[in-house]
Order: C-alpha cells, then structure tokens, then sequence
C-alpha cells in the first residue's frame, strides 16, 4: 500500500445503447466504442462493467477485486458488493419507459440489489423533458392505461435544464429523455423492467426489445408522489455545497469552486465517490497535489481523513448510506 492508495482514479466502462450517442466523446473527450455509446459507467464494481484502477498500488485491477480484497479501503464495510453506481448517460434518443425493483424484490427475483437513483442533469436540448412518474391512482387504472396503450394520458412529462436534480426511488415510473445527459448516482444493480419502448426496432437484432409487462406492474408505486427531498446548501471554504438528498441508499451532493480552495474533513462515511464534470483544478491529500480536469473520476478512500481543492470546478460526489454499508 502507498500513499497513492488514499485516491482510487478509475477508467470507466462504456456500454452501447440502442438510444445512445457520441457526447460522451465529445463532450468529455472519452474513447468510446461506437457512434452509439449509452453510458459511461464511472466508478463501478458491477460485474456486468467493471471500473478499472488507473494509480497506486492497485493500478490495471477492477474495482471489483480491489473492493473484494481490501476493505480497510473502504471502512471495512461488511456485505458481498460494492453497493454504489456513478454512470454518465447519454441520451441521443429516448430511454425506454422503465421501472426498478426494491431491495426485496430484485433479491428474489434477480439475486441483486434493488436500484434506486438519481440524476444531476449536465445538458438538455430546449424543450427535453423526462418522463417522471404517472397519473394512474391505483393499479387496475395502471394496468388498464398499460394495456390500452394510454401512455401520453398515463406518463408524466416533466421539463428539465441543466443542474437539475432528481430523486428516483426504486418503483417509480421513469424515462430519460431526448437530447438528455446526466450523472446518475444509484445503488449497484443493473435491472431494469421495461414497460414500453416507443416501438423501436433494435438495429443490430432486427427486433423489438422485450418488454416485462408483470414485473414492471408488481415493481410500481401507485399512486406517484414527488419524493421530498432534503436539500441544504451550506459553504466549505470557497466551495459553495449543495447537498441534493440524503438517504438510507446515499447521499449526493454538488461542489462549485470559482477560482478558490476549499478543505474537506471525512465525516461518518468511510469513503467519497467524486466525479469532476466541469472545469479543472487539483486535490491535495497528505501535501500530494494530484491535478483534476473535466471527465474523471475517483473515490477517496478510508486512508484519507481530509483534502483540499482547488481550482475552478463543478464536482458531484457522493457517499453511501446506512443501508448502502450493509449490503
């Protein structure tokens, strides 16, 4: 172990989407694997897209095995996973009409965690929306507007702008929208129900993506209500700290530097996700200065109690929760 094991920097995973697009290279300079890129999956332990070390002791091995065998990296959190997902997503067209599963269903049916998560909106074309959530008030509404094919009358469409946030509890009726990105912050599962799929045809299959009707039906909340979030903005230095949610799964928060420094003390959380998504600068740990740009992403470990930045950036970390540290 080195002092360069404090900061875990992480090449991401690319997975290629049927809705996907070219932003991810051109918006955050990343290789990616075709014109039709999806997601940057950026600090993952997944199996299905594993991040990958890029420094210290632990350099060309996955997340997965790094959190597999060194736990005193990570506050000797007990559990079989890594329980968190930072994504990037790039929506060149619309997602599917979608919905995920609680903790309790996905580990009977799917032998994973559950997926709630959010979204920090990066850029929105005039006029994107997201669909968030449905009219329906009880689940025979729902199954009767599903099986009309009712969408416009049953989905909600919601206008959204970059630095908006929101809040996605598992078994709430979601789909990004067109011309969309976002840095998604959810539990670390890859399940998804689709409930419909504008009829598109997948180009590479020559056929419609299946959809899962029943779990999408069992999996929904009904009726929707916006979720109360329990934002605060408070300052660290000359970061202006926006804390979006706080929740049993995690917690996320914005950090904005304008040309200034910024010194942050490790709280209860033993470990801190930071994605850098606008601007550039450095972090400083243990008097090692380690220069930060716009698309990277790291974790700062249990080994680092405190750390300074500095620089002109726009930064959304995230820490788990309660919940997250047991699973």
């Amino acid at each position: 172990m080195t002092a360069d094991d404090k900061l875990l920097f992480l090449k991401p995973y690319f997975q290629n989407k049927i809705w996907g697009g070219t932003r991810l290279k051109t918006e955050y300079g990343y290789d990616i694997p075709s014109d039709h890129t999806g997601e940057c999956w950026a600090i993952s332990a997944h199996q299905n897209g594993p991040a990958v070390v890029m420094n210290g002791s632990y350099k060309g091995q996955t997340l997965t095995d790094v959190f597999a065998a060194h736990r005193e990296l990570f506050g000797n959190q007990t559990g079989d996973r890594f329980p968190m997902l930072t994504k990037i997503l790039d929506a060149k067209t619309n997602l599917s009409v979608q919905v995920h599963p609680d903790d309790e269903y996905a580990a009977v049916h799917e032998h994973e965690l559950g997926k709630t998560e959010c979204w920090y909106v990066l850029a929105a074309e005039p006029g994107a929306q997201m669909i968030y959530g449905h009219h329906a008030q009880t689940k025979a509404e729902l199954a009767e507007m599903v099986d009309k094919g009712e969408w416009d009358k049953l989905l909600r469409f919601v206008p959204v702008k970059p630095g908006d946030f929101l809040y996605v509890p598992s078994g709430t009726v979601h789909a990004i929208g067109k011309g969309i990105m976002v840095l998604e912050t959810q539990q670390s599962s890859d399940t998804t129900y689709r409930f419909y799929d504008w009829d598109r045809v997948d180009q590479t299959t020559g056929k419609k993506r299946p959809l899962q009707i029943k779990e999408s039906m069992d999996c929904t909340t009904v009726p929707f209500h916006d979720p109360v979030l329990n934002t605060e903005e408070y300052e660290v230095g000359d970061a202006k700290v926006t804390r979006f949610v706080s929740t049993n799964y995690f917690a996320v928060y914005r950090w904005l530097l304008k040309d200034g420094t910024a010194e942050f003390k490790r709280g209860q959380s033993p470990y801190t996700l930071v994605s850098v998504l606008d601007g550039q600068g450095s972090i400083t740990v243990d008097g090692k200065e380690y220069p930060l740009k716009k698309g990277q992403h790291f974790i700062i470990t249990t080994l680092a109690d405190e750390w300074t930045i500095k620089g002109d950036m726009m930064i959304i970390a995230s820490e788990p929760g309660p919940d997250s540290l047991k699973a």
